[in-house]
């Protein structure tokens, strides 16, 4: 990560199967760093032992349902619900042992509060692990279900709400998330990745599995997607592979508003 030299960075969660460790390597990041756990992450525990775990070790870098800022550079991050699974709005038997049984409108009223923390002036990112319903309802939208018939939406209800209120004070930059996988069940090809509303607000799916591969030569890649500000306004956003030494391999370009280019 030094040799990428990012200003911070964002994980959208399904680090592990429960595993600590993880969790451990994020915490010890030198930069600023912002986590949301996924479904994955409480592992095959009912209890919530394994997520709570990992929410004491990442401590307040964890930003579900929870605003989170730095001033170096200036970002306001916002967490959407925890350990999503998408589908429109549940709560596995592990989430409710440590949040309790949280109603989707007691959800929705979290993240709104949360981006009423956030200062004005910053770019108001909100991090999730499943994004909002609203993206399209085929099996390659960014939120769409591609490993059962028929495709449908599979967003975040709750996030969709909270995304519509926060919308009448202001108008996120940046929304970010996972869960559902960039290459489509059954060879049917490759998810759409980027959405931009008629608000200006960017959706991006960070999802890419295997994260890391390698090339012909055989030499490790490893993905990241990649976002650039210019004090509030979204510059660029790509998803790059790099190699070991930190040089772009390949990369995908969605949005260059960089010198005036659109």
């Amino acid at each position: 990560m030094d040799c990428l030299k990012p200003d911070g960075v964002l994980f959208v969660g399904d680090l592990s199967e429960g595993d600590i460790r993880f969790a451990k390597a994020i915490k010890g990041l030198p930069l600023p760093t912002a986590v949301i756990l996924g479904n994955h992450d409480r592992g095959r525990d009912v209890t919530g032992y394994l997520l709570q775990s990992q929410l004491n070790i990442l401590g307040e870098i964890h930003c579900g349902w929870r605003f989170r800022g730095w001033s170096k550079p200036p970002v306001s991050v916002v967490g959407a619900r925890p350990c999503s699974a998408g589908g429109g709005f549940y709560l596995s038997r592990a989430v409710q042992a440590v949040f309790g049984p949280i109603t989707i409108d007691q959800s929705v009223d979290r993240i709104v509060n949360a981006v009423n923390q956030a200062p004005e002036g910053q770019p108001l990112v909100i991090l999730a692990h499943s994004g909002p319903q609203g993206l399209g309802s085929e099996h390659d939208s960014p939120c769409g279900r591609d490993w059962k018939s028929p495709a449908l939406d599979w967003g975040d209800q709750d996030l969709s709400i909270a995304l519509d209120q926060i919308r009448k004070s202001r108008i996120p930059e940046l929304v970010v998330f996972g869960h559902t996988h960039h290459h489509l069940k059954k060879g049917k090809g490759i998810r759409r990745t980027f959405v931009q509303d008629r608000f200006g607000t960017v959706y991006l799916n960070a999802a890419c599995v295997p994260r890391k591969v390698y090339d012909s030569s055989g030499i490790p890649l490893c993905h990241l997607s990649w976002v650039e500000f210019l004090q509030t306004n979204l510059q660029f956003v790509s998803h790059r592979w790099f190699r070991p030494d930190g040089t772009i391999a390949y990369e995908e370009i969605l949005l260059d508003k960089r010198d005036n280019k659109d």
